[in-house]
Parts: structure tokens; sequence; C-alpha cells
């Protein structure tokens, strides 16, 4: 189960009382046997990559994500697109190590 959140503006700490709060009622009321823990996810029009790292929101099954009201230029989303698949390859490399 995934409960999706959407937020106006930068993503704010207080979100994710708000949001531990759904996922428990999800958990006790609408939770079948056998289904995992439910799941947030929270969308925002911003968010300090710090800060959610810091708060280890994905711990509590909790995950922030940015959206978009208009794609940046091309170069820019070549660019996010190239980082992400870099980290990507890093993490999996990381994860053969272990």
């Amino acid at each position: 189960m995934v409960l999706i959140e959407l937020k106006l503006g930068e993503f704010s700490a207080e979100y994710k009382g708000q949001v531990e709060l759904y996922l428990k009622w999800l958990s006790k009321y609408e939770k079948e046997p056998g289904e995992e823990e439910p799941i947030a996810l929270i969308l925002c029009g911003g968010k300090d990559a710090e800060l959610v790292e810091l708060m280890d929101l994905e711990r509590d099954n909790i995950h922030v994500a940015e959206y978009w009201l208009q794609l940046p230029p091309k170069d820019l989303l070549q660019a996010k697109l190239r980082l992400a698949i870099a980290q990507a390859r890093l993490e999996l490399r990381d994860g053969d190590d272990e």
C-alpha cells in the first residue's frame, strides 16, 4: 500500500509527523494480513536533500520526491539523468562489495 501526499512548495520537517500518523492508521485499519507495511511518498515542489537525509525518512518508510511544473532545459535534464545513472552504478558496485 502506498500513501501519496502532494504538498505545495518546499518540503518541511513537520510533514514527517503528519505522514507517520497516516501510515500508522493505514497499518492498523487498512492493511490486510500478509501485506507489507505501507509506505509514503511525499511529493513537494522542492526539497533540501541534506534535511531529508538527516531526518532518515526511509527508515520510517517515507520517501520524498520533487515534482516539476515544467521541464528544465534539456541540457540540465540530461545532466541530472547522467548523475542519477552514475549514482545507481556506484550503489550497485558498493552492494557487490558487501
